[in-house]
C-alpha cells in the first residue's frame, strides 16, 4: 500500500479538492457498476438522449435531412468511429494487416501489426520479408496502434503514407493496452501483479523485444522508429539503456516528443500531483486507469463525448484542438483510450515533480522525506545523451508538453528539432494539415536515413533548431 503522508503537504483549497475528486470517482463508479447492470435498452435509451438533447441544442440537422456528399462524409466519419479494431480501421481504406504476438522476456504478449504491402499490391504469405525498408510506429500514453489509422481521409493516415512509399510499417502495443491484455505464465488483468509496470518495463522489455521480433521476422538488420509522445519517450528510455538497439535503429523520429514535461496547466490538479504522485493510486488504485472511458462513450452521442473530452484536455493541458476538425475528432476519439496501468502514470508524475526522466522511484514519499534520503539513494535517469542513434524532433510549438530547449539540452548534439507554429500535441496526428506539415517532414527524415552514408553524415554534423512557418517553409538556426 502506498504511503501517502499529507499533513503540512496541502493547503485547504487542495484538500477540498481531493475530498471533491473522491466524491466524484465514487459516483462514477456507482453510475458505472448500476449501468453495467442495466440492459442494453436502457443504455441505448440514454445515448438516444443524448443524440436529441444535441441536436436539439445545436440546431444541427440529422444525417437523413442532409446533402448526399455530406451523407457520405457523415458516413465514412461512423465507419471509422464505429470500427472495432485495427483490422476494421485498415480495411476502410482497402489495406490488408497482418497481426503478430510478441512474447516479452518477462512473459507479456504484446500484439503487433503490419502492413507489409502498398494498397492492392500482391499479397505475401505472412511473416514473411518484403525486402523493403522496416518503419515501427509507436503510439502514446492511454493509447493502442488504433490512434494511427484512425483517419478520415487517407493522405492524412501515416502508416497508408509509409506503406505507399514503399515501406514495411509495423504497429507497436505496450502491456496492458486492448491489444496486449495477457501473459504467458503471470496472473492476468484481474490481479494486481499484471498492472505491476511503469516506464522502465516499457523500455527494458517492451520496446527492444518488440523490435528484434520485427527484425527477426522481416529478416533485416536495422529499422527505423516513429514514436509519437510517451511512444518517443519509451525510445529515448530504451535507446540510452540498450546500447545495442542503437546498432539496429537507424533513425528515431519523434512526434510530439515526451521527456519531463513541465507540468499540466490546471494549478491545482498540478499542485497536487506534484506534492504527492502516489495520490494516483489512493484515486485508482493499483490496477489498471481510466476504465470507465468505455462506459461514458457508451451512453453519450459521440459530438457530446468529444466536448467532454475537449473540455478535459483544455482544462489539463490547455489544447484547444483548433487544428483537428470536429468529423476527425469524432472519427478518433472513439480510438483514443486505451488501457494502461497506474503505476505508469504515477511514474510520469514522478518525472513532472522532479523534472529529470528517471526511471521509476519505488521509494518515493513526496518532498518530506526527498530531502532526508537524497544523501543515500537517488532514481536513475535514463542515460539519453548516450544515444547514437541519429535523432529528428517534430513537435507543435503551442504544445504545452514540450519544453524543446530542455528536451534538447539532454540529447545528443546532433539532435534536430523541427516547430510547427500554433499546433498541439495530439495534432502530430489528427490536424487537418499534417498531410503538409508533419507527414513531408517523416517522409525525407526517412529518406536521409537510407540515404549513402555520405549524405547522412552531413545531416549529422550539427544541431538544428527548426521552425516550420506558417507556410510549410522551414527556417533553419545552426548551433
Amino acid at each position: 500500500m502506498a504511503r501517502i503522508p499529507f499533513i503540512g503537504r496541502l493547503r485547504i483549497s487542495e484538500y477540498g479538492l481531493l475530498i471533491f475528486g473522491s466524491i466524484l470517482l465514487v459516483l462514477e463508479s456507482f453510475i458505472r457498476i448500476v449501468t453495467h447492470l442495466m440492459p442494453d435498452a436502457i443504455v441505448d435509451w440514454f445515448y438516444q438522449r443524448s443524440r436529441q438533447f444535441w441536436h436539439k441544442v445545436t440546431g444541427q440537422r440529422f444525417t437523413a435531412e442532409l446533402p448526399k456528399a455530406q451523407r457520405d462524409q457523415r458516413a465514412l466519419v461512423e465507419r471509422v468511429r464505429a470500427a472495432v479494431d485495427f483490422e476494421d480501421l485498415c480495411m476502410i481504406w482497402g489495406y490488408v494487416p497482418e497481426e503478430h504476438v510478441v512474447q516479452t522476456k518477462d512473459g507479456y504478449l504484446l500484439t503487433v501489426h503490419r502492413l507489409p504491402s502498398r494498397k492492392g499490391e500482391r499479397k505475401r504469405r505472412p511473416g514473411t520479408t518484403t525486402g523493403k525498408p522496416v518503419v515501427y510506429l509507436h503510439h502514446g500514453l492511454l493509447m493502442n496502434s488504433e490512434v494511427w489509422v484512425c483517419i478520415t481521409a487517407e493522405e492524412r493516415c501515416l502508416p497508408f503514407v509509409l506503406a505507399e512509399h514503399g515501406y514495411d510499417v509495423w504497429l507497436g502495443n505496450n502491456r496492458g493496452n486492448k491489444y496486449s491484455r495477457k501473459t504467458a505464465h503471470m496472473g492476468n488483468v484481474h490481479q494486481d501483479s499484471f498492472w505491476d509496470y511503469s516506464i522502465d518495463e516499457f523500455c527494458l522489455f517492451d520496446i527492444p523485444d518488440s523490435i528484434h521480433y520485427i527484425l527477426r521476422t522481416a529478416k533485416v538488420d536495422k529499422l527505423s522508429y516513429i514514436g509519437f509522445s510517451q511512444g518517443s519517450a519509451q525510445a529515448f528510455a530504451a535507446l540510452s539503456v540498450h546500447p545495442d538497439l542503437n546498432e539496429v535503429v537507424d533513425i528515431f523520429v519523434a512526434l510530439a516528443p515526451a521527456m519531463a514535461p513541465p507540468g499540466l496547466s490546471s494549478p491545482i490538479v498540478d499542485a497536487l500531483m506534484k506534492a504527492s504522485p502516489s495520490l494516483m493510486y489512493l484515486f485508482f488504485g493499483r490496477r489498471a486507469i481510466l476504465s470507465s472511458a468505455t462506459f461514458w462513450q457508451s451512453i453519450l452521442y459521440p459530438p457530446i463525448f468529444v466536448k467532454v473530452i475537449d473540455i478535459g484536455l483544455r482544462a489539463l493541458f490547455n489544447w484547444r484542438g483548433r487544428n483537428i476538425t470536429n468529423s476527425q475528432k469524432i472519427a478518433a476519439y472513439a480510438h483514443l483510450y486505451s488501457f494502461t496501468s497506474v503505476k505508469s502514470v504515477v511514474h510520469w508524475f514522478q518525472i513532472m515533480r522532479n523534472q529529470k526522466f528517471q526511471m521509476y522511484d519505488e521509494d518515493f514519499e513526496g518532498p518530506s522525506m526527498a530531502l532526508s534520503r537524497r544523501a543515500f539513494s537517488r532514481p536513475a535517469r535514463f542515460p539519453t545523451r548516450n544515444i547514437v542513434t541519429p535523432i529528428v524532433l517534430l513537435y507543435g510549438m503551442s504544445d504545452s508538453l514540450v519544453d524543446i530547449e530542455v528536451m534538447l539540452g539532454e540529447l545528443p548534439e546532433n539532435a534536430m528539432a523541427i516547430g510547427i507554429p500554433e499546433h498541439e500535441h495530439v495534432d502530430m496526428l489528427w490536424a487537418e494539415d499534417v498531410h503538409e506539415l508533419v507527414i513531408p517532414q517523416v517522409l525525407e527524415a526517412l529518406k536521409q536515413a537510407h540515404a549513402p552514408q555520405g549524405a547522412v553524415e552531413d545531416v549529422e554534423t550539427v544541431q538544428t533548431n527548426e521552425v516550420l512557418g506558417a507556410n510549410g517553409a522551414v527556417d533553419s538556426v545552426h548551433a
